[in-house]
């Protein structure tokens, strides 16, 4: 799977549909649609996403906010909201969970990709803030078989927080040559996915 895995959490079906299909679209995979809080939790646990889309009302016995005290405790990865909810009671509970987006109903496809892009993008320079610098060396010194140069470059374009379009853009690369070079270096990292891999690439650079 070598695009990036986003769980949707969202308890209106239409609504989860439309979202799935602008993901679709523009290379994302979905990972799962999960309509309730439990459904959520079990998700998170079995899909291990890169990233998660929150509705806060979910009509069940958690909100959105409780997902996101989930993701933060146990899942390393970026997360938005996407609710009809922006009231000053509800943000300032939002705040706390440090979401990294945070978009009011109704939503059009370029508002999502832009404030996912932008999401990732901070992730990224949060996690890597205390890690050393990429090398292909370091990394090429926990793999039976190293990266090469070009797989180096990909794998660092994730590392940044890249998009695959931005990361083909960047390489001036078809999208099925990049996968090509993100299976080969999933595949050598013994990764199953971005966040694994991103996970893999930090702990080689801080041994």
């Amino acid at each position: 799977m070598t695009g990036i895995r986003v769980l949707i959490v969202e308890d209106e079906p239409l609504i989860a549909k439309n979202i799935s299909m602008y993901l679709n679209n523009n290379d994302y995979a979905v990972a799962a649609i999960a309509y309730d809080s439990d459904d959520a939790i079990y998700q998170l646990k079995k899909q291990q996403p890169d990233f998660a889309i929150l509705d806060i009302n979910l009509e069940s016995d958690k909100t959105g906010i409780d997902i996101a005290d989930f993701i933060n405790k146990n899942n390393f990865i970026p997360f938005i909201y996407l609710t009809s909810y922006s009231d000053k009671e509800t943000i300032d509970k939002a705040k706390i969970t440090n979401p990294a987006g945070f978009i009011v109903k109704p939503f059009n496809e370029k508002t999502l990709y832009a404030t996912i892009e932008i999401a990732l993008s901070n992730h990224a320079q949060q996690a890597n803030k205390h890690v050393p610098i990429l090398s292909a060396e370091k990394i090429n010194r926990h793999l039976v078989t190293g990266l090469t140069d070009r797989e180096f470059d990909v794998v660092k374009l994730m590392y940044d927080g890249k998009t695959n379009q931005q990361i083909a853009d960047e390489l001036y690369i078809a999208m099925n040559t990049l996968k090509k070079h993100i299976n080969n270096a999933y595949f050598k990292m013994d990764a199953t996915s971005r966040s694994t891999a991103l996970a893999k690439l930090r702990e080689f650079m801080m041994q």
